[in-house]
């Protein structure tokens, strides 16, 4: 097959993807399958290889992630139980206090509770932001909206363990150690960077009150329970984007819809737990230890150091799998064994859509790979390229406000460009955050995130679009312009 037939037929592939998810709502992962399947059997694979492929795919990236992102999803849904996110606000309130509160909170979200589905994460920590709001005003809805978006959207694609994060180390190559480390350098100054353009922005004038709030909304509870004029009817009815996982940044959503971990949310589901039992510390300390021991396997890479012992305890899934374990023990501790492994439970159920979208991901990437586009792209995608890292971010932005899903942009922009990776001849950790980074921009009215902030935090959707859509994506930018300079460094 000509090179011209190859790229023509990869374009259609992508974008039935985007039409069958879009126009049609059919499920992103029956989506994704649908397409690996047209362009395996158009392209030089043929019927033969086809499915060999598409699975094989699967079972890599699986092998690759697989047990990472499920420890991850325990690990938060049991943090949840503990009611951890409501105290460490109030923690961060009490340390920082309330004119520091938009930095703090949305940096400690975007780098630290990305075990957390980004559902649950939101409907916990909404309302402490819009308590907090009051205490920040004159506008104190739109930086703790601004803030939280930020926070949310960057985590799931530039820090580990967030799922976007892992499909892209996964896909790419990249040790999860070598990720976690560039991700955390590179999420901090984004996140701070863009907390305070949109700060100064809403000083000058962009924001008004009037036309941008709800202004009948009711307050939060200092209880952190959203009351029932928070979330509208429509959250009851849940209709939810097609298929789209929780915590990913999903994709179509009615407005409104709230899913936690185990299943629709109502307003009053909000856990118990963050009063009284061990201190903060203790509830996030096995977190802590497995990103630490992650950590280490890169800083002794970086050194130079070869220590079986070291790669053994730094290895990823030995990481996460210690701080699982810590998790239980401390949340036995702190509210029951009984509630810990209805959590379990509750994670195990929601760890299932998030895992199998990641590994069809994969499929998409192999049949990418094996149809020949990365030996086609060589030729003109490489290091001498204008800006590569610019044009991966252009291809993610692309997909995403196509799609209108943060992680499922992210996969399939690294499902393209892996197989062109080698010919860039820069880090695959640079092309990952580029990628990363692009799948970020314009996160609008197709996502389930607008919809909450935009219900939870007593906005309009005039006022949603800007704290959320410019918002993150002024934080896809600004990660752009940081990245390119520290690509200097590879």
């Amino acid at each position: 097959m000509s090179d011209i037939a190859i790229l023509a037929n990869t374009a259609v592939a992508v974008l039935a993807i985007v039409v069958l998810i879009v126009r049609f709502r059919v499920n992103p992962v029956i989506s994704l399958v649908l397409g690996s399947l047209y362009l395996g059997l158009v392209t030089r694979l043929g019927l033969d290889e086809t499915v060999s492929t598409i699975t094989g795919g699967f079972g890599d990236i699986m092998a690759e992630v697989g047990l990472l992102i499920a420890f991850g999803v325990l690990m938060g849904a049991i943090l949840k139980e503990m009611g951890a996110i409501e105290q460490l606000v109030n923690h961060l309130l009490r340390l920082f206090g309330p004119k520091r509160l938009p930095y703090s909170m949305s940096l400690t979200i975007g780098t630290l509770l990305q075990s957390i589905y980004l559902d649950v994460l939101l409907v916990i920590s909404a309302p402490l932001a819009r308590t907090a709001a009051r205490r920040i005003e004159p506008l104190g809805t739109p930086r703790m909206a601004a803030a939280l978006a930020i926070g949310l959207e960057c985590g799931i694609v530039l820090m580990v363990p967030g799922v976007g994060t892992l499909a892209l180390a996964a896909l790419l190559g990249v040790p999860l150690g070598t990720m976690l480390l560039w991700g955390f350098v590179l999420i901090v100054p984004t996140i701070l960077v863009s907390v305070a353009i949109m700060t100064l922005l809403f000083r000058l004038g962009f924001w008004n009150p009037a036309r941008d709030e709800v202004a009948d909304a009711e307050p939060a509870d200092v209880a952190g329970e959203p009351t029932a004029e928070q979330v509208p009817q429509a959250v009851a009815a849940v209709a939810a984007e097609a298929g789209g996982p929780a915590g990913a940044g999903s994709g179509p959503a009615a407005p409104g819809a709230v899913r936690t971990a185990g299943g629709p949310s109502t307003p009053a589901e909000v856990p118990a737990g963050a009063a009284g039992g061990p201190p903060l510390v203790v509830r996030f300390a096995p977190l802590i230890v497995a990103l630490l021991m992650i950590a280490s396997g890169a800083i002794a890479e970086a050194a130079g150091w070869e220590n079986a012992t070291l790669g053994f305890v730094s290895d990823p899934v030995v990481a996460l799998l210690t701080g699982l374990v810590g998790t239980v023990l401390v949340g036995r501790f702190a509210v029951g064994r009984e509630r810990v492994e209805a959590a379990i439970a509750h994670g195990f159920r929601e760890s299932g859509q998030i895992l199998i979208l990641t590994a069809v991901g994969g499929s998409l990437a192999a049949v990418v790979s094996a149809g020949g586009l990365g030996d086609i792209l060589s030729d003109y995608f490489t290091a001498d390229t204008f800006a590569p890292l610019l044009l991966v971010w252009v291809i993610a932005a692309v997909l995403h406000i196509a799609v209108g899903s943060v992680t499922i942009s992210a996969i399939t922009a690294a499902g393209i460009l892996a197989p062109v990776a080698p010919s860039l001849g820069i880090d695959p950790v640079l092309i990952a955050l580029a990628a990363g980074t692009g799948s970020l921009f314009a996160v609008h009215v197709t996502s389930n995130t607008f919809w909450l902030l935009q219900s939870l935090l007593g906005q309009t959707t005039r006022g949603t679009l800007k704290t959320c859509t410019v918002g993150v994506s002024i934080a896809s930018v600004v990660g752009i312009l940081l990245l390119m300079p520290l690509s200097l460094l590879f």
